[in-house]
């Protein structure tokens, strides 16, 4: 008989819910995104965000149930991210979870955000298992894990400063693009020239760390130079310099990991994992070096019910469990 998770996500500005049966199996998986309201104030406004939170959930929640043909009583737990992220929007989906839970007499699964991303790889690839070696990249978060065990994990390298994600944010609005900016990155990108700029690499003690504050700021100097002498600065190509760039520093010290621990698996999740040129760059570099490379589709690179909903699966089989005393946690580790 399947084990039903229904998983809920709201961590940032995406209010989803799914349910998965046996963990990799995706039933339903519902999206109520406020892009469109963020975008005019040019990023998420965490206050605006957790009211459109408690607008939407119970919304989300029961078209999650009702698309994937089941009720609460057939659900086996509630899974529900609580950190890290915007501590109001965390704190909505986490009482939302803990009041349905109780009310449902269901067992509550705390899901860590970071540990959803990667199980985003089980549902893309049914085959997966760890032991394998992953980079996650998103708006707020750049490590690469050794991923141990369904629920174990060591992070061997974790940015300094700017996440990679934030990076593509800011150097997209320093461009003219809208928020998010990633997709625009990645628009022009394909229509710059990747060497039309050379742009730093930084340097971190710790070869397996990332830094993207100096990237960041090169972008935004070349800019904003241009600007105040009155010349036109090539928008698509320095798009173009600055994924390449990016990306090469994802690549370079993913691979420098593998090596280092002997994986032959090499996974990728995360918002910037939806990045043309990311996802090249890492396929490329595995296919040279023999490594097996898996990344998830589109749709589950950004924040999903999905994900939460997989790895609420694999927290419940590991006897995972919360009462009505969890808290959200803005920032913890993995």
């Amino acid at each position: 008989m399947s084990v039903y998770i229904l998983g809920i996500e709201s961590s940032c500005d995406e209010t989803a819910a799914s349910v998965s049966a046996d963990g990799r199996t995706i039933l339903s998986d519902v999206v109520a995104s406020q892009a469109d309201e963020h975008r005019k104030f040019g990023g998420v406004v965490p206050e605006l965000a957790s009211r459109r939170h408690c607008e939407n959930i119970l919304h989300t929640v029961d078209s999650a149930l009702s698309r994937a043909g089941v009720t609460l009583a057939d659900i086996d737990a509630v899974a529900v991210t609580y950190a890290p992220g915007l501590i109001g929007a965390l704190l909505v989906g986490t009482s939302f979870a803990k009041g349905l839970a109780m009310a449902a007499d269901k067992p509550l699964v705390p899901v860590h955000h970071i540990a959803g991303h990667i199980a985003s790889n089980y549902i893309a690839h049914p085959d997966l298992e760890p032991p394998y070696l992953c980079l996650v990249a998103s708006g707020g978060h750049t490590m690469l894990v050794r991923v141990m065990g369904y629920t174990e994990y060591e992070v061997i390298g974790r940015t300094h400063d700017d996440a990679a994600g934030e990076a593509f944010d800011k150097c997209a609005r320093v461009l003219g693009f809208p928020y998010p900016g990633g997709v625009h990155i990645d628009r022009a990108a394909r229509r710059g020239d990747r060497h039309a700029y050379k742009l730093p690499i930084p340097h971190t003690e710790n070869e397996l760390d990332f830094s993207f504050s100096g990237l960041k700021t090169a972008v935004i100097n070349l800019a904003h130079n241009a600007e105040q002498k009155g010349e036109e600065i090539d928008k698509d190509g320095l798009a173009a310099s600055f994924e390449h760039t990016a990306a090469k520093i994802l690549t370079d010290k993913t691979m420098a990991a593998a090596k280092m621990y002997g994986y032959k698996t090499v996974a990728v999740a995360g918002g910037v994992s939806a990045n043309t040129g990311v996802r090249q760059a890492l396929e490329k570099a595995c296919e040279r070096n023999g490594y097996r490379f898996c990344m998830p589709p589109l749709s589950l690179c950004g924040d999903n019910g999905s994900m939460i909903a997989c790895q609420g699966y694999y927290d419940f089989l590991a006897g995972k469990r919360a009462d009505e005393s969890l808290n959200a946690v803005a920032t913890l580790s993995l």
